[in-house]
């Protein structure tokens, strides 16, 4: 008889997932993504069930990595809220089972594990990309994955400027006085993003905020906003002089507004640039556009009930 679920709550996963183990087990789990290797990894495009009533959308996240025998699905809810809204933009569970029992083993917070290993992956793709004497970052959005980006970007690098933007200014310095004196509130994107070496976008923007005529050339975008066909946060300009880069080919021409109503040809993914296989153009302006794989969900959840299984036997 299969053993009751571990329940794995937020608190415990904010203490047991840490940048420093997560980030190579995400380097690690994009590459083998990349090599598409069925025994490495299945991993579908993302399912979604909209929400109408809610202006929302129920997105199921499948995984299956037969070589390490983990077996995982997320199930997140994403909303498009109205200005000054309360609700929360996204509710995410992860669960953990037994490949070959087809039981549950785990069942934990997935708000946390999505909002590190979605700013992990951008961070990765900074180290790859971004041109390696950086000094500006501007992080445009003042939410949940705003802050995550915030931490990771700060911990892994070593900028000497960090400037952010909301629509509502008072948000924008509410949140850059939480994160300390050396974090600059802007109140236009222009303003935040003109002579940035790296540029994060967590908005939740539906149409373009980021003008490619305001990006200096060589400069990195992490586009992690607009994860549906109709929505962006980044202009043609941009998309069209950068060289684009993705998570997965298959979920941005089938999810990204920013790629599908742009045109623009995406050049990589960043499996293959860890793979070796295609190259980093460091010189060149680039954008990372995040959605976001099932795969990063499963190692992510995998390391966090690892660390709990070992905690639980002190």
């Amino acid at each position: 008889m299969a053993e009751t679920p571990a329940l794995i709550w937020e608190h415990e996963v904010c203490s047991l997932l840490k940048y420093g183990e997560l980030i190579p087990r995400l380097e690690t789990a994009l590459g083998k993504f990349s090599n598409r290797d069925s025994a490495e990894v299945i991993q579908p495009v993302r399912t979604t069930v909209p929400l109408q009533k809610h202006s929302g959308f129920l997105g199921v996240m499948p995984c299956y990595m037969e070589n390490e025998g983990i077996l995982c699905t997320k199930l997140v809810c994403f909303y498009k809220r109205p200005t000054g809204s309360t609700l929360p933009s996204t509710q995410a569970t992860v669960m953990l089972l037994d490949p070959e029992y087809g039981n549950v083993k785990a069942i934990m917070d997935g708000d946390v594990i999505t909002g590190m290993r979605t700013a992990a992956v951008s961070a990765i793709s900074a180290k790859l990309l971004m041109c390696p004497d950086a000094e500006i970052l501007t992080i445009l959005g003042t939410g949940k994955q705003a802050l995550s980006h915030y931490n990771v970007f700060t911990e892994v690098f070593s900028f000497k400027e960090v400037r952010v933007w909301s629509r509502s200014k008072d948000k924008a310095e509410a949140f850059a006085q939480s994160l300390g004196h050396h974090v600059t509130a802007c109140e236009s994107v222009e303003e935040a993003v003109r002579g940035a070496d790296v540029i994060v976008t967590v908005t939740r923007s539906t149409v373009p905020v980021l003008s490619g005529q305001w990006v200096k050339p060589g400069a990195h975008v992490a586009a992690v906003g607009a994860c549906r066909p109709d929505w962006r946060e980044l202009d043609d300009t941009l998309m069209k002089q950068a060289v684009v880069y993705v998570d997965s080919r298959e979920a941005a021409v089938t999810e990204s507004g920013d790629i599908i109503l742009s045109g623009a040809e995406v050049f990589a993914e960043m499996g293959e640039v860890i793979n070796g296989t295609k190259p980093a153009h460091r010189e060149k302006t680039t954008v990372f556009k995040s959605l976001g794989l099932g795969v990063e969900d499963a190692a992510s959840a995998q390391l966090v009930f690892d660390k709990w299984k070992s905690k639980e036997k002190l």
